[in-house]
């Protein structure tokens, strides 16, 4: 792929230069936050509020597998929007601006076009996701029990592949359609529809949603009820899912007029 390590360093200059980075580092910085919060004093609030009918409803533990959940929960619905937000308009966005084909005006192809954007993406994500989980674990650690590195560390790295999945193919999007707002309203509509696909056990260990359980028994240690199989089968599918997405991106791309 010729000319890739030189737009991979392009569009990485551009992901700080245009804040696309900061601004979703701090995004998934104040999630990493709120969620250990949120698991600590949500139960009190609730029996503040209910009052005298607080002990006829179940509450919400307050521990350190809460806030994993809550963690989950806030970067499975934000950070997945984010992951959409920070691919719409990779392909689209340039074409609309006329920089790809001054781009590829030079001696680079269209697939390192396309692998230098996705590869930029996937940093992007790995960099905020990191960040927001380091936060969570120190607020984790400060708020109830020190969780486990290496629990977390598998954490970060499943949750970062279910978000750069459904980026790919919010990029598979913008590259076949060439329209910012078609990419948007597609990747959407493949984060609502795998999300309700997962609702099936059989079809959840194919995707990314196949992840969480896994991700949140590592975290918190309760390795005994892990089943390896359904881990592998769903890192196996997203990775599956990226890679059509890659190439369904770069087979729209190729027929793209510039």
């Amino acid at each position: 792929m010729t000319g890739f390590a030189v737009l991979l360093r392009k569009e990485l200059t551009e992901a700080w230069r245009t804040r696309r980075l900061p601004l979703l580092a701090i995004m998934f910085v104040l999630i990493g936050l709120i969620s250990p919060l949120t698991a600590k004093f949500l139960p009190d609030i609730l029996k503040a509020a209910l009052g005298d009918q607080a002990g006829s409803i179940p509450l919400p533990a307050a521990d350190a597998a809460q806030a994993v959940l809550q963690l989950q929960k806030n970067l499975g619905q934000l950070g997945a929007l984010a992951a959409i937000a920070l691919a719409m308009g990779a392909v689209a966005g340039e074409l609309d601006k006329g920089t790809a084909a001054l781009v590829l005006a030079q001696p680079v192809g269209r697939s390192a076009f396309l692998a230098a954007k996705l590869v930029a993406i996937g940093v992007v994500l790995a960099i905020a996701t990191a960040l927001g989980i380091a936060v969570a674990w120190v607020y984790t650690a400060v708020l109830f029990e020190l969780p486990s590195v290496g629990g977390w560390l598998a954490l970060w790295g499943l949750t970062w592949l279910a978000l750069f999945a459904y980026a790919a193919l919010t990029l598979w999007a913008s590259a076949a359609t060439g329209s910012t707002t078609a990419a948007a309203g597609l990747g959407f509509v493949a984060l609502i529809g795998l999300s309700l696909a997962a609702v099936v056990p059989a079809v959840e260990r194919l995707l990314p949603a196949g992840l969480s359980g896994p991700a949140a028994q590592l975290a918190t240690g309760a390795t005994t009820d892990l089943d390896p199989a359904k881990l592998a089968t769903a890192v196996g599918g997203s990775v599956v899912l990226i890679a059509l997405a890659a190439v369904g991106a770069s087979v729209a791309f190729r027929r793209r007029e510039l």
